[in-house]
C-alpha cells in the first residue's frame, strides 16, 4: 500500500520529461522558420562619363608688373597720385624739376635755325658753280670745295635736328608718366628728392589685376599621368586643349571667379620636382590681390566610361587597402579589394576590382559578414 504514491510520482514525472522532450524538439523548427535573410541598401554600378577635378592650391600673382623709373635727372617737384589708387597707362605720376632741360632745348634750336640758314647759302652757292662748271668757268678743284661744304652744311642740319629731338623728349621724360594701367603702390621717394636716370631704386610699382594670375602647385605624377590619360585617350580634352580652372578665394564658397588653364606656361621646381601651372582669370572687381592664397578647382577633361563607388560603401583594412561589400550573384556578401584613383564628390573612381552590374553594400555594413545571404533594395 506504500508503494501507490511512488508509482504515480514517477508515472508523473516520466510524462512532464516526455513534453519537455516535445517541446525542445519543435523549438528550433519554429525559430528556423522565422529567420529571414537581413535587406541591405546598394549601388549598382555603372559605368559612365564624368568631368573630372582636381583641388589643388594656388598663389596670385599680377598679370603686369612695372617698375617706375625717372628717365632724366632732376628734383622731384610734384607727386600727382595718391598710393592704393588706380592709374591709366600715360597718365602723369610726377614732375621733375626741367629749367635745365627746357634752356637746352633753346640751345638745340637755335643751333638749328643757324645750321638751316648756313644750308640755304651754301645751297645757292653749289647751285651756282654748277651752272659754272658745265661752262669750265671755274675750276674742278673749286666746284669740289664748294660741293665738300655743301654736303657739310646738310650733315650740320641733320645733327642739329637731332638734337632738339633729343632736348624734347628730354623735357618730357620730366613728366613721369604710368607705363600701364593698375593699381599703383605708395611712393618710395618724396617731393624734393634728387633722382638720376638709371637708378636702381623704383619711384614706385604698378600691378596690373584684371586678368590676374594664379599659380597652381601640382605633383610631377599627377601631372604626368594626366598627359598620359589625354594622350591614350581615357581622358578627353576640349578641342582647343584649354582647362577650366575655377577659384575660391579663403573660406569664401560664394565667391568663385572662373578662367583658364595656360598649358604653355608650365614650369618645373628643380628642387622638389613639383609642376606649377598657371591659370589666367577675369579680376574686375580687383578681389583677388598679388600674393594672395586661394584654392583652385582645375577640369582636366572627361574620363569615359568610369567606375564610381560611393565612398560611404569603401572601407580601409588594416593594411590602409581599400575594400567594398557586395552582394555576388548568389545572394551573398563578398568582400572584394579595389584600387580607386581619386574623389569626385562623394564617390571614389575606381580603376580596379569592380565591374559593371556589381552591386556594392552601402547600408547595413555593420551587421554583415562575408558569405552572409542577403536580400538587396537600390539605394539612390
Amino acid at each position: 500500500m506504500q508503494q501507490r504514491p511512488s508509482s504515480s510520482l514517477f508515472v508523473s514525472v516520466l510524462a512532464g520529461s516526455l513534453l519537455l522532450a516535445a517541446c525542445s524538439d519543435e523549438a528550433p523548427a519554429d525559430s528556423g522558420n522565422q529567420q529571414e535573410p537581413m535587406t541591405v541598401g546598394v549601388v549598382t554600378i555603372e559605368p559612365q562619363s564624368v568631368t573630372l577635378t582636381t583641388s589643388l592650391p594656388g598663389r596670385a600673382a599680377a598679370y603686369k608688373v612695372a617698375e617706375v623709373r625717372p628717365q632724366v635727372s632732376g628734383i622731384i617737384e610734384q607727386q600727382l597720385f595718391e598710393g592704393g589708387a588706380m592709374v591709366e597707362a600715360g597718365q602723369q605720376l610726377y614732375q621733375i624739376e626741367d629749367s635745365t632741360y627746357a634752356a637746352e632745348l633753346n640751345s638745340a634750336e637755335a643751333a638749328l635755325a643757324r645750321a638751316q640758314a648756313n644750308l640755304s647759302a651754301t645751297e645757292k652757292r653749289f647751285q651756282r658753280f654748277e651752272n659754272l662748271i658745265e661752262e669750265s668757268a671755274v675750276s674742278q678743284q673749286d666746284f669740289d670745295e664748294v660741293e665738300a661744304t655743301y654736303l657739310q652744311a646738310q650733315a650740320e642740319l641733320k645733327v642739329a635736328q637731332a638734337d632738339v629731338a633729343r632736348a624734347e623728349l628730354n623735357i618730357q621724360y620730366t613728366q613721369v608718366r604710368a607705363p600701364i594701367s593698375g593699381r599703383i603702390g605708395r611712393s618710395l621717394l618724396t617731393e624734393g628728392a634728387l633722382v638720376s636716370n638709371g637708378q636702381a631704386q623704383a619711384l614706385t610699382t604698378i600691378h596690373q589685376l584684371d586678368p590676374i594670375y594664379i599659380d597652381i602647385v601640382q605633383s610631377s605624377d599627377e601631372y604626368l599621368q594626366l598627359q598620359q590619360d589625354i594622350r591614350s585617350g581615357r581622358i578627353e580634352t576640349a578641342p582647343d586643349n584649354r582647362a577650366e580652372v575655377a577659384v575660391l578665394v579663403g573660406n569664401n564658397e560664394s565667391f568663385r571667379v572662373t578662367g583658364e588653364l595656360l598649358f604653355n606656361e608650365v614650369s618645373v621646381d628643380p628642387q622638389t620636382s613639383a609642376i606649377t601651372l598657371r591659370a589666367r582669370v577675369d579680376n574686375p572687381d580687383h578681389r583677388i590681390m598679388p600674393g594672395m592664397y586661394v584654392n583652385t578647382e582645375v577640369t582636366s577633361g572627361t574620363l569615359k566610361q568610369a567606375l564610381l563607388a560611393p565612398q560611404s560603401g569603401v572601407t580601409r583594412d588594416p593594411r590602409g587597402r581599400a575594400m567594398v561589400m557586395l552582394v555576388n550573384s548568389d545572394g551573398k556578401v563578398e568582400q572584394r579589394f579595389v584600387e580607386v584613383a581619386s574623389t569626385l564628390g562623394s564617390d571614389w573612381i575606381v580603376t580596379d576590382g569592380l565591374e559593371a552590374g556589381d552591386q556594392v553594400i552601402v547600408e547595413g555594413l555593420q551587421k554583415i559578414s562575408p558569405d552572409m545571404p542577403v536580400k538587396t533594395e537600390e539605394v539612390k
